[in-house]
């Protein structure tokens, strides 16, 4: 964004200077895609903190109580934001989901706080300082350990190798870093502003209200009656309710395991880029003839905006039968769904494979630039067993015509100049020997003359000039005109290579490229609509199986990094899991606690799981982002209930008396929080514009996940009490 910054204000400054006339234009620029696509997630950072804000007063009921929570949130981002600095992280589209993710975690303990100061002021009629302190007293242990359980959950995030690794690394040390903030201030200046800013209110005056807000507080009170008498019933029927869980338990698996898998989702980035290639031996003129018809279709297209045609260049290599078009399109603002990225170049690809002259292909924009070419996948079929250069292009050509018939796959491709008509030239070493012509000597002769030699710079009306020979076009444009070259030989006199170079047509390829040691061809291609990368990867692998022993492939770009991600996924998860337990148990001194904590989390992953597969979404990195977010906030469900049963329980209470009391206690901050978090969250899941495929990514999972996790807040209360019985039960048997 500064590049692009400064170069716009140097390029304002030099157009002064310019003939009359004259003025510039950037035809291609990515940095508006950065710059809009962080605009509209501080818009969704905005939105998040205005529904966020709407649900504590809507459970809270006065503005002070609603104030001091989201005076919380300014304070906590400024802090992260500041260690940000301090890590040399940037604010772009990674670290702001973190931010309005963090949005609805922000509010979490301050609403902990807040609500069961209010709890206390309401039934008890304690002052704001007495209650205060009461309530600090009761939740601080909850809050230290929703803390531990949200900051380790991303731990393992921070140092996962690759290009992968760097999107979990800024996303999770952001998330960190304003969970422990929001904290820190929970148990600082939340308790602070609660004694200063709170009203004395008399004992039962919230539950008296009248209007709205008093028929609310009735309907969440038979909500609190019907979960009690929930969770009772589930503690005399523990054996049926755990089948159930098991139950439940393998339909998440079942649904995560045809989940179809993918690196990162395609964006519309404001551009597309075209390939173009013709026959080989075809001349410039042909293809600025298929140039102007992609200009004329380009022209016809409302969305489109300009297009920068670089001719010589394509994916595929160099040469004049070759072309490569980036067309920039309109602002988001100025397109429709009709003409997102993704349709113009379906549009396209449609009209322009009509063209008999070339292979035209339009195509988006890596997710991730640098990592390939473009959007899609690509590979390297490679020729492991040295089965030669003949069987490997028959095995590409039977590979891609295998792809053609696969619904599965689309635009399948060689990204490689095909095989041109080519002059073969036979030294007669032992001749060129008699003749004292070197091999060297040859090389040289014909690289400056069908190709140029720097000679020297001489001066000319005060400028420097190169001096650069070259052969004659009519010296060099038959076979022939090749043989007549002379070379001088040791004794300085002049031999036509005629003397002893024989010399013929063949057919062979424009360029030989080795993989990993290994001779190879470049295919690209995309997955046909509806079917993920992933999926399409597997439908290539199936086919490559199927061709002659001694051929492979190997993956390369972001293809490569979707496999790596892939195989990383599982220890992820399992280590995020594993600090969690290990915090929890050191913090509680206790098996206990996170176990029943922990048992929770599946049924968070079934919501992740089956809100994406309901809208046609792939298992990629964002999906795993928020998983690892379910699995904190899921816990934190969980430790609500657990901490304060285990406490009444220490006290002296009834095992089952205890759950139940503590179940219905907690349950109003466990909406409340959890309400919030969804909310904040929504303007992530209905995205649209630049970035909204990102976004509705990991917006999906994590309400999917968070809705399951507080449905499941009838499991905990079983969870706690079967373990606890167990532990009970071997500790008699001691």
């Amino acid at each position: 964004m500064n590049t692009a910054t400064l170069i716009r204000a140097k390029m304002d400054e030099l157009s002064r200077y310019f003939p009359a006339g004259v003025e510039y234009k950037i035809p291609y620029d990515t940095s508006p895609f950065v710059k809009v696509s962080i605009t509209k997630v501080l818009y969704t950072l905005a939105e998040a903190m205005v529904l966020v804000f709407l649900v504590m007063f809507l459970f809270l009921q006065n503005i002070r109580y609603t104030l001091i929570p989201t005076l919380v949130v300014p304070v906590a981002l400024m802090g992260t934001f500041a260690t940000m600095l301090a890590l040399g992280f940037s604010i772009n589209v990674l670290t702001m989901f973190g931010m309005v993710l963090a949005i609805g975690i922000l509010v979490d303990d301050a609403i902990v706080v807040v609500e069961n100061v209010e709890r206390i002021m309401a039934s008890e009629g304690l002052s704001p300082k007495e209650a205060t302190r009461k309530a600090m007293q009761q939740i601080t242990g909850a809050i230290i350990g929703i803390t531990l359980v949200l900051v380790a959950v991303f731990i393992p995030m921070a140092f996962m190798p690759g290009s992968v690794g760097v999107i979990y690394q800024q996303f999770s040390l952001s998330m960190a870093t304003s969970i422990l903030f929001s904290a820190f201030l929970a148990l600082t200046l939340t308790p602070a502003l609660c004694a200063t800013l709170l009203k004395p209110i008399a004992a039962g005056e919230h539950h008296e209200r009248t209007g709205f807000f008093g028929w609310f507080n009735r309907r969440f009170e038979r909500l609190s009656d019907s979960y009690q008498g929930g969770v009772t019933y589930a503690l005399k029927r523990t054996g049926r309710y755990l089948l159930i869980y098991l139950a439940l338990l393998a339909i998440m698996a079942l649904l995560f395991s045809r989940l179809p898998s993918s690196f990162l989702p395609v964006e519309d980035q404001g551009y597309t880029i075209t390939d173009i290639q013709l026959p080989p031996g075809a001349s410039q003129n042909r293809t600025i003839k298929v140039v102007e018809q992609i200009e004329a279709h380009n022209a016809s297209e409302p969305g489109v905006g300009d297009s920068t045609i670089i001719l010589g260049f394509s994916f595929s290599g160099n040469g004049q039968n070759a072309a490569l078009a980036f067309t920039t399109l309109k602002d988001w603002s100025q397109r429709g769904s009709e003409d997102s990225a993704m349709s113009i170049a379906d549009r396209a690809n449609a009209a322009l494979g009509a063209i008999k002259d070339a292979v035209v292909y339009a195509v988006l924009p890596p997710p991730i630039d640098g990592l390939g070419t473009s959007s899609g996948f690509e590979f390297r079929l490679q020729d492991r067993g040295g089965v030669g250069h003949a069987a490997l292009m028959q095995a590409r050509d039977e590979l891609l015509k295998a792809t053609e018939k696969s619904p599965i796959l689309a635009n399948v491709r060689e990204s490689a100049l095909a095989e041109a008509p080519q002059v073969q030239l036979e030294v007669d070493r032992k001749q060129a020997n008699a003749l004292g012509v070197s091999f060297a000597d040859i090389g040289s002769l014909l690289s400056t003359a069908l190709g140029s030699s720097y000679v020297n710079d001489f001066p000319n009306q005060g400028r420097m000039q190169r001096v650069v020979i070259q052969a004659e076009g009519d010296q060099r444009s038959q076979v022939e005109d090749l043989l007549r070259l002379n070379v001088r030989n040791s004794a300085g006199k002049m031999v036509p290579l005629s003397a002893f170079v024989r010399a013929s047509w063949s057919l062979g390829p424009a360029q030989l490229t080795r993989y990993n040691g290994y001779p190879a061809i470049a295919v690209s291609g995309e997955p046909a609509p509806g079917h993920s990368t992933g999926e399409a990867m597997q439908e290539i692998e199936r086919l490559v199986a199927q061709l002659p022993t001694g051929l492979g492939l190997e993956w390369t770009g972001l293809s490569l990094q979707e496999r790596l991600s892939g195989s990383q996924a599982p220890m992820l998860l399992g280590l995020s899991l594993l600090i969690v337990f290990l915090c929890l148990a050191a913090l509680y001194e206790s098996w206990s606690i996170p176990t029943s904590v922990l048992l929770v989390v599946p049924l968070g992953v079934l919501g992740a799981v089956l809100a994406v597969s309901l809208r046609g979404m792939p298992n990629d990195v964002f999906f795993k982002v928020g998983l690892i977010t379910i699995i904190g906030l899921s816990a934190k469900n969980a430790i609500l209930i657990i901490e304060f049963a285990k406490s009444l329980y220490d006290e002296g209470h009834d095992l089952i008396d205890a759950t139940v009391q503590a179940a219905r206690l907690r349950l109003r901050p466990i909406v409340m929080t959890s309400l919030a978090f969804i909310l904040g969250v929504v303007p992530l899941a209905i995205a649209t514009g630049a970035s909204s495929a990102s976004q509705q990514a990991i917006g999906t999972g994590v309400i999917g996940g968070m809705i399951t996790a507080t449905l499941a807040v009838i499991f905990v209360p079983v969870f706690f009490v079967v373990v606890m019985k167990l532990v009970k039960r071997g500790s008699s048997k001691d």
